[in-house]
């Protein structure tokens, strides 16, 4: 009986080891997205995922340079150089999301209005630090907001107070109290313990970043790549990305 659970054991361990991995680079802002398939997904196909996260400028640097991967979830720019070089099948793309960018604060903290351009501009001249994320580190929301602080002449005044983060949430330097403010994307604000929405830029400051599929041309596992693009797109999936904080793309 013995040596039967110790065959069983090694069995199972050796399966283990060789269940084929699937190797998913995701846009930290589609990672939450992203992540609530794995579960499910791993155990209807027998497979293990490996689910990474960057920014998009360093996830296309990545790639670029020839790390191995079989499906990424990017924006559309990124998507199309990618693509161009060869590295992502042009006909798998697919779009499946956007987001849009927030401001968060600490909870328990004073919430200012964001109606008006003019009310959004106070609450980042009032506020004591504010984070988000670095542009030079490639993450769309850091280079948008950098050329939305110029435009508004607001740049001298950020510049003295930013908090810049090379990635990940930016909103848990509100959290940790390292910034009074945080201005993300939205998918990256809901995660963090500790901080609440306070709302959305202003419409006529609002700028959507959209995230799209691709798979790799080099992928041994390009069926999976793509079932796996077809679960988070499948209109069931419509209501996991609004719980996220993202809305559904209409393919």
């Amino acid at each position: 009986m013995r040596s039967i659970v110790i065959l069983l054991v090694i069995a199972f361990y050796a399966a283990a080891a060789s269940a084929q991995t699937l190797k998913i680079l995701s846009a930290g802002a589609f990672r939450q997205v992203a992540a609530e398939f794995v579960p499910a997904f791993e155990k209807d196909n027998g497979i293990k995922i490996d689910l990474q996260n960057a920014t998009a400028g360093a996830l296309i640097k990545r790639i670029s340079e020839g790390e191995p991967f079989d499906l990424v979830f990017l924006t559309p720019a990124g998507l199309t150089e990618l693509s161009r070089a060869g590295k992502v099948d042009a006909a798998s793309i697919r779009q499946v999301a956007r987001v849009a960018i927030g401001v968060a604060v600490k909870a328990g903290a004073a919430t200012p209005p964001l109606t008006t351009v003019e009310e959004f501009k106070q609450a980042v001249l009032q506020a004591g630090k504010i984070a988000y994320i670095d542009p030079a580190s490639g993450g769309s929301s850091g280079i948008y907001l950098d050329g939305l602080f110029q435009r508004l002449g607001l740049s001298e005044q950020v510049k003295a107070k930013a908090v810049l983060v090379p990635g990940g949430y930016a909103a848990e330097r509100v959290a940790n109290g390292q910034a009074d403010m945080a201005i993300h994307q939205v998918s990256e604000i809901l995660p963090v313990a500790g901080v609440v929405l306070v709302g959305l830029l202003p419409a006529e400051i609002q700028n959507y970043t959209s995230y799209g599929s691709g798979v790799s041309t080099t992928s041994k596992s390009q069926e999976l790549a793509r079932k796996f693009v077809n679960a988070v797109s499948a209109p069931s999936a419509a209501e996991v990305i609004r719980a996220k904080g993202m809305q559904a793309a209409v393919n």
